[in-house]
């Protein structure tokens, strides 16, 4: 199964990039990780944001193919437990070959992308920085895979 983690924002730190290719080669075949970026359009004074937004969310469910898990990362999302996550983990390998996870800009995901998942999911009540979360899907999705392999790393 591909977990596909799909972000608007490209040119990310190093320590991001890092930090998320860590986790992506710690993952196992049957259960790899890749990254596809959107570019973030440019937000000037004037910028019409709700215009870029909806562009972004365009680009962003042109990446995905019909049949496909679409897991939309918002702060009103339900909250899961890593018992949880690995359990939908387990899940949609029987359902599907592809579960997205969509990060969206400095303003959050187009209402058209949202409308379209499939789950909406909510790492913390915090606000987290956009890079960040990158990482710390990364490390969850790692994190469930060991639960579910019985590796001790989820303890």
């Amino acid at each position: 199964m591909l977990l596909r983690v799909i972000a608007v924002g490209s040119k990310m730190p190093v320590w991001v990039e890092q930090g998320f290719a860590e986790y992506a080669k710690r993952m196992p075949a049957e259960f790899s990780l890749q990254l596809v970026e959107i570019p973030l359009g440019t937000r000037s004074k004037n910028a019409d944001i709700a215009r870029l937004m909806q562009k972004e969310g365009q680009q962003m469910l042109s990446k995905m193919a019909a049949g496909e898990k679409r897991i939309t990362l918002e702060v009103q999302g339900a909250s899961w437990s890593t018992e949880q996550l690995a359990q939908n983990l387990q899940s949609w390998r029987e359902q599907t070959r592809v579960v997205n996870f969509l990060i969206g800009g400095p303003e959050g995901l187009a209402g058209e992308v949202c409308a379209r998942s499939d789950a909406r999911w909510s790492l913390s009540k915090l606000t987290l920085a956009h890079p960040l979360v990158r990482i710390v899907l990364a490390e969850q999705l790692y994190r469930a895979w060991t639960r579910i392999a019985g590796h001790p790393y989820h303890r």
